[in-house]
């Protein structure tokens, strides 16, 4: 019998968003023609990348105590005589390069977010204890032409990343920092990935962007993309993820009413709805402008259902300030929500204002934001029920017997049904809901 196990094998973990999930995917593709094929433990690895997230100082310190525990496997690889490369990529790498060979020797290579598709001749050179240790740069057009091709997929659903980077400078972000300036991908490379993706199986796909809406790779915008990928066979889902409200144009309000493949569920951030607090933060719109802009949506896309992000506790913010936040919420309406405490992090304008707010009443305010904005989730889903509606199938279920999918609103649903209905889409009756997800029956005609 043939050994056809990997020579190598990579341990990646991935913190925070989706962009960092698309990376890590695309990581994996990068090495896998030198050989190294994707373990999920990392006391076997030979290569350990973490991909990390920059946005909050925990998910940093995270970091740090998971090199510590990656250094004892290594040293008990070493022992064995055995070797262990690990690497550290993604937005803490670009902002705290230096700082992480300083605070963890054993690291052999630090890679930013722009720069993994080198990740092969680093590996190289750290093998060969030459050349550079640390690459971080910005040259998001190069990483995009020196990928591959090809993409591993191992499912139905696919993250693709359109646009990277920030202009916005939001007073509280790190991005602009640690991802750049807005840049685009051209759309027929866009395109042409997603006809890879389609040739693989992928049904849906969620383009992916700091700031999504703001995409300019062609003339009409991200409007305009999300209608040339409407057209290739086998795309039969289009998401995005994440939209600022000032790139919220005319063009793509009307696309999520004209291209049916565009699904109802927008996730748009407002994260105060105070105007003095939205001014601090420099998010360039009001309360009053966004609640208008999200009747735009609604009058071209009536059943869609919003997401949002909300901070807690951003500097200055007073109980009133807190208070307008909670009436915005209970004028909108939301199907789900990030909510989250102010996360100081440093070199950010936020950083060093005045009236930072006490822990315990951040504290209290998330529970008061997070209870309303959960009370919302359940409302919505229960308005579902009753209803037969289009579930892509993506995978089994935990129980068996049982299938698993994805409403077009992007709630979970839970079916009773064959594994062979994976990657079709299929009506189902929604029959029960809870606050995360819901249950359903097939229609007997998709049996």
């Amino acid at each position: 019998m043939t050994d056809t196990a990997p020579a190598k094998r990579l341990y990646i973990k991935t913190y925070g968003c989706q962009m960092n999930v698309y990376d890590s995917e695309r990581m994996a593709d990068v090495l896998r023609p030198l050989g190294y094929g994707v373990t999920d433990d990392p006391e076997w690895a030979d290569l350990v990348v973490l991909n990390t997230c920059h946005i909050r100082e925990k998910a940093t310190e995270k970091v740090y105590s998971e090199l510590g525990q990656i250094k004892l496997m290594k040293s008990r690889k070493a022992a064995g005589g055995g070797t262990m490369t690990i690497a550290v990529a993604g937005c803490v790498a670009q902002a705290e390069g230096e700082e992480i060979m300083r605070r963890q020797p054993a690291v052999d290579l630090v890679v930013g977010p722009q720069a993994y598709h080198q990740l092969p001749e680093l590996i190289a050179r750290a093998h060969r204890s030459t050349g550079e240790r640390l690459s971080a740069d910005f040259a998001a057009d190069d990483k995009f032409d020196a990928l591959p091709r090809d993409r591993h997929v191992t499912g139905v659903t696919a993250f693709l990343t359109v646009q990277e980077g920030c202009d916005k400078f939001c007073t509280f972000c790190v991005v602009p920092y640690t991802r750049g300036g807005e840049w685009s991908r051209p759309a027929d490379d866009v395109v042409a990935e997603a006809r890879v993706l389609a040739a693989k199986g992928v049904r849906e796909v969620t383009l992916l962007g700091q700031n999504v809406n703001a995409y300019d790779g062609c003339e009409g915008g991200l409007a305009d993309l999300a209608r040339q990928l409407a057209k290739i066979d086998g795309i039969d889902r289009i998401r995005y993820t994440t939209s600022h409200p000032r790139d919220m144009d005319e063009a793509l309000i009307a696309a999520h009413g004209e291209v049916p493949e565009l699904m109802p569920f927008l996730h748009l951030p407002v994260q105060s709805g105070s105007d003095r607090i939205l001014k601090a933060m420099n998010r360039a719109h009001t309360a009053e402008s966004y609640v208008r802009l999200i009747e735009k949506i609604r009058a071209a896309r009536p059943d869609i259902a919003l997401s949002g992000d909300f901070i807690v506790g951003f500097p200055g913010e007073r109980d009133s300030d807190f208070e307008a936040t909670l009436n915005l919420v209970r004028e909108v309406g939301y199907a789900s929500a990030f909510s989250f405490k102010y996360s100081r992090r440093p070199g950010t304008p936020a950083s060093a204002m005045p009236g930072q707010v006490a822990t315990q009443v951040m504290d209290e305010r998330l529970q008061r934001l997070n209870a309303l904005l959960q009370e919302q989730q359940e409302a919505f889903n229960r308005s579902v029920v009753g209803r037969t509606e289009p579930v892509l199938i993506e995978k089994l279920g935990r129980n068996p017997g049982q299938i698993g999918g994805r409403s077009p609103w992007l709630q979970p649903v839970h079916i009773e049904g064959p594994e062979r209905l994976i990657g079709q889409i299929v009506p189902v009756r929604l029959d029960g809901a809870t606050r995360n997800s819901l249950s359903g029956s097939l229609v007997l005609e998709t049996v």
